[in-house]
């Protein structure tokens, strides 16, 4: 969400020197907050804030990619969390989709908000097997075939298991 509102305030600024305007006396656009006080989270924010209008010559704000029956926009509150969470565990550790599906109804999330979760993390399922391969390699030796079994194990699917053992050199 942090980078979401630098960008933001990017794009306005951008939009507002292609208009013309010069005037650089206010600060930057506050995040609204929940009643807690604390930031607002997932979602886009409603045009209720007090953002400039859009101008012809501003850049379009960026989406997140759709889904064919629902997009973030539509997203239930757990829905929008589970992406949250799944990111988050992506950012220190390798998951398979299966193995983070997992962890998220772990987390308490219910089954259709953990899948929702992984499939908007933006994961590279590949990229998460590499990774996974890595991780395992650091405190122990595996053959060429114990490392793919390791992998399936973990929920990668075999071609993601294969893609993940080559890219560490097998």
């Amino acid at each position: 969400m942090k980078h979401l509102t630098i960008l933001v305030v990017l794009l306005l600024a951008v939009g507002a020197a292609a208009s013309g305007c010069t005037d650089t006396t206010t600060g930057p656009v506050p995040t609204p907050t929940q009643d807690d006080g604390l930031p607002e989270r997932g979602g886009d924010q409603d045009d209720t804030t007090t953002a400039p209008a859009p101008t012809p010559t501003q850049a379009p704000t960026l989406t997140t990619k759709p889904t064919p029956t629902k997009t973030l926009d539509t997203a239930t509150m757990g829905e929008k969390n589970a992406v949250e969470k799944a990111k988050s565990y992506l950012r220190v550790m390798a998951f398979s989709r299966e193995g983070l599906i997992d962890q998220l109804e772990y987390e308490g999330f219910t089954h259709k908000e953990a899948v929702y979760g992984a499939d908007h993390a933006g994961a590279d399922w590949n990229e998460q097997a590499a990774k996974k391969a890595a991780q395992y390699l650091e405190y122990s030796a595996f053959s060429r075939e114990g490392l793919i079994d390791q992998l399936k194990y973990e929920g990668f699917t075999q071609s993601q298991a294969e893609y993940g053992v080559r890219a560490v050199g097998y």
